[in-house]
């Protein structure tokens, strides 16, 4: 039993019959447990003062960086009928592609000839302004010529004016001479009759001053009347200047009247020009839309309405498009709990659905297969399901993303944050906490002191 001898019996013998050999045995494999489980317990407690990275988990989807390069709907402007398809699904199309073709549905388009109709109302209606404007530059010739026969009328009125005011002062002064003429024959006269009845004039002398008398009053009638004359003339050349001036006024103020009319109508055939010009560049345009294009370069993933034939409303989805994205990224939605832990330039780990990877949480650096990204874009308002949305650009730093993403690429995002033992970590998470993310900083004034 103790083996010493070379002949060994221990094959001969059942040790599982026997208690002792059972208690021995037992003894041995309890010694053996209690060095395991001395190990695994020193080895976890070793590993409970190994780092972890503290992370943030959130589910994802890959898209593009630039909004125009994001799957979108193609949509008509009007409403008609599918005549022909272009494309089918799947198909690879470059930007201004033709997908499809429309034609008309409301009669007031149907006029084959509607764009060669508006262009003659438009050179109609062009020639009448033309002929408006001349109007108008012959009225403005007239006016111009009116006020120049007008200034020299009333220039020719003034300068007679003039001569009649000099003419009544020349009638004035003769008058004041007649009449001191007449003043003094008279007196002449007064004094010959008294030395004729004296006898000492002769009745001769007597009747020739009698004649010089009738004559020097004659002359102060002739020269009063001269001066009422001239007087009068004078107030009714003032009233011809007046005259002259309505006249021309009138005159003027009918064809300015004119001139506005059609200028009013000048303004009028304007608008209708630009109006008629408006519909015309809208016919144009409306015509263009009976093709609708490809916007971007991409692929044809569905068209929302089939067969030829089928009428279509106006802003109707026809045709989806994933265009060709240059600049992916990774839209990720996180909870409003772990969103103050997120800035812009922080890390973001990335596993794609269908790429192999081995990944830890708290140990990124020994991971396999996962991708690194850093946030560029973060919502300052909350979406609809709940959470906020992140949108993070690849890391130029790290390894290229793979070259096989397509968007819509389902991904698991780990914002990495700080670096803390395994034994608090675990404590974090028993009790509820969120990760650390106060970085405790001594100013640089208690630095000083």
């Amino acid at each position: 039993m103790l083996e010493i001898s070379t002949n060994s019996v221990t094959s001969r013998i059942d040790k599982t019959k026997y208690k002792s050999f059972l208690a021995i045995i037992t003894s041995r494999r309890s010694s053996t447990r209690r060095y395991l489980v001395s190990v695994l317990g020193v080895a976890a407690i070793v590993a409970m003062f190994l780092p972890w990275t503290q992370n943030v988990r959130a589910r994802g989807q890959v898209t593009s960086l630039a909004p125009g390069e994001r799957p979108q709907t193609i949509n008509t402007v009007i409403p008609g009928r599918i005549e022909e398809w272009f494309v089918s699904e799947g198909q690879l199309v470059a930007a201004g592609d033709t997908l499809l073709r429309l034609s008309e549905v409301k009669d007031e388009y149907f006029n084959p000839d509607l764009l060669a109709n508006v262009r003659e109302q438009v050179e109609t209606k062009e020639s009448g302004a033309v002929s408006y404007m001349q109007k108008a530059n012959a009225l403005d010739t007239q006016i111009d010529a009116l006020i120049s026969s007008r200034n020299l009328k009333t220039q020719q009125q003034k300068t007679k004016l003039m001569q009649l005011k000099l003419k009544i002062v020349s009638d004035s002064i003769a008058y004041e001479a007649a009449l001191a003429n007449a003043m003094v024959a008279d007196e002449q006269f007064k004094r010959f009759k008294s030395l004729y009845e004296k006898d000492l004039k002769s009745q001769t002398e007597l009747e020739q001053r009698e004649v010089a008398l009738q004559n020097a009053r004659a002359k102060e009638t002739e020269t009063r009347n001269s001066v009422t004359i001239a007087q009068q003339e004078y107030r009714n050349a003032t009233v011809e200047l007046l005259s002259i001036e309505q006249d021309y006024l009138d005159k003027i103020s009918k064809a300015e009247s004119e001139k506005y009319a059609t200028l009013s109508a000048l303004y009028d055939t304007e608008a209708q020009i630009t109006k008629l010009r408006n519909q015309q560049a809208n016919y144009q345009v409306r015509s263009g839309f009976y093709y609708i294009t490809a916007p971007a370069a991409g692929y044809i993933t569905r068209a929302l309405v089939q067969g030829v034939g089928e009428m279509v409303s106006e802003g109707a989805e026809v045709i989806t498009l994933m265009p060709i994205a240059k600049e992916l990224a990774v839209e990720v939605f996180v909870s409003p709990l772990d969103m103050p832990l997120l800035n812009k330039g922080q890390e973001v780990r990335f596993l794609f659905d269908g790429w192999p990877a081995f990944f830890f949480s708290g140990w990124p650096g020994v991971s396999f297969g996962t991708y690194s990204g850093k946030i560029v874009a973060i919502d300052n308002f909350i979406s609809e399901n709940g959470k906020f949305r992140l949108l993070v650009a690849p890391n130029p730093d790290d390894v290229p993303w793979p070259v096989g993403l397509r968007v819509g690429t389902g991904t698991q995002a780990f914002a990495l944050l700080n670096d803390v033992p395994v034994w608090y970590e675990l404590w974090r998470q028993l009790n509820g906490f969120p990760p650390d993310f106060y970085t405790n900083t001594i100013p640089q004034d208690a630095k000083k002191k």
